[in-house]
């Protein structure tokens, strides 16, 4: 829980940002002066892309975490069974060897959204955080019954 309010609020403080931005950037296009107007232009934009990459994310994590609950509902989420430093670090070998598994479980079933969380939860727990990313988006397209890429 605490995760969300985190995010919630630092979402929060960024739409503030993206609004002043915004607006400072409205100011700068009205002042008339070339240079003032581009940097006016680039200022405006800013906060539209940043608002959609954290639309995107926000979508993405929602969508995500719909996943953990419908799998944890089913008793199917993957137990944490990695051998961890003194300083609470996960064990590199123990990763390998759990993504191993959930590596072949993925082909054995991949057409599975289930194995596809899995697999994004052990390439998460080996430090590989865009394969992460696109096992856990397959898993939510599978899920969803979108067509996805090979």
């Amino acid at each position: 829980m605490g995760g969300k309010i985190t995010y919630v609020f630092l979402s929060t403080v960024l739409v503030l940002v993206f609004g002043v931005v915004g607006m400072e950037g409205v100011l700068l296009l009205l002042t008339g002066e070339p240079a003032a107007m581009g940097m006016g232009a680039v200022a405006f934009l800013l906060p539209l892309v940043g608002g959609w990459f954290l639309w995107k994310n926000t979508r993405f994590a929602r969508r995500a975490n719909r996943l953990a609950a419908e799998l944890e509902a089913e008793g199917g989420l993957p137990v944490d069974e990695l051998t961890r430093t003194a300083g609470g670090r996960i064990d590199r070998d123990s990763a390998d060897e759990v993504f191993a598994r959930r590596k072949a479980e993925t082909e054995d079933s991949p057409e599975d959204w289930r194995c596809w969380f899995r697999l994004a939860v052990a390439y998460h727990d080996a430090r590989d955080a865009p394969r992460a990313r696109q096992a856990m988006q397959r898993a939510i397209a599978l899920h969803e019954g979108r067509p996805v890429s090979a």
